[in-house]
């Protein structure tokens, strides 16, 4: 068996006996449901339709995706103007640095007050936190560049372009998806506290709502569907990455 099918058979295996010493464990032990569920009643959570987990789900997901993918595109774009224009660079990126010390989940309540309940501020809550990972993980790349090449493509009249878009960009790569794969998770917190601060819909302001009520096993597969979403993100990333970075063999 190759050694990649051996890796996948070993995390699936790693998740199948994860569940079933979580079952093991509540019954042995004789856990009170209210306290932990096992993994069957959990998903039997899943078959109660007045949950509506089709409708928070699509809340959550589209503020997740929806913030992570609007940072990608600024983010990039941004490092790509640094790296042309280094006035732009030396004026804005220390400004950058000093507004990514804004705690950033603590401007939750202003984003309620500017832009009111609703997807939209969980979603520029998630992009905040994605975006500056990305941009200066980007910018570090574009910059990580070989003199001795990038004195040769010059030596033979490369313009801006060519150099960007044979040297810079493919070079920069391995740090870009370094950078989008830690925003992926932070991209999962930032939409569920958003949740959690003010709103009337998702899967976090879902489990405020059974807190309430005690209901530990719907709050468990709330917990599990949120991280099925951030599973699935970081695994298109990483999918992503595997096709651009490790298949044509570019190092950072």
């Amino acid at each position: 068996m190759p050694s990649v099918m051996r890796g996948y058979l070993y995390a699936v295996l790693a998740h199948v006996g994860f569940v079933v010493l979580w079952q093991i464990a509540v019954t042995v032990g004789r856990v009170p449901s209210y306290i932990m569920p096992g993994p069957i009643e959990t998903f039997m959570a899943l078959g109660e339709p007045s949950y509506n987990w089709l409708k928070h789900l699509w809340v959550t997901a589209a503020e997740i995706f929806g913030g992570y993918a609007i940072a990608v595109v600024v983010g990039v774009a941004l490092a790509v103007l640094f790296v042309w224009i280094p006035v732009l660079n030396a004026a804005l990126m220390p400004l950058l640095i000093t507004l990514n010390m804004v705690p950033k989940v603590a401007m939750a309540p202003l984003f309620i007050i500017w832009f009111s309940y609703g997807i939209f501020p969980n979603m520029l809550i998630a992009f905040t936190i994605c975006f500056f990972p990305i941009v200066l993980t980007t910018y570090r790349g574009l910059v990580e560049v070989e003199p001795d090449l990038l004195n040769l493509v010059k030596s033979l009249k490369g313009n801006r372009w060519q150099i960007f878009s044979k040297i810079q960009l493919p070079g920069s790569l391995p740090f870009l998806f370094s950078g989008m794969k830690v925003a992926a998770v932070l991209a999962v917190a930032g939409a569920v506290v958003g949740e959690f601060i003010a709103s009337d819909s998702g899967l976090g302001y879902f489990l405020l709502v059974q807190q309430n009520a005690l209901n530990t096993s719907a709050m468990m597969m709330a917990l599990l569907l949120i991280t099925g979403l951030g599973v699935l993100l970081y695994g298109a990333v990483a999918a992503l990455e595997y096709v651009f970075v490790t298949r044509k063999g570019i190092a950072p």
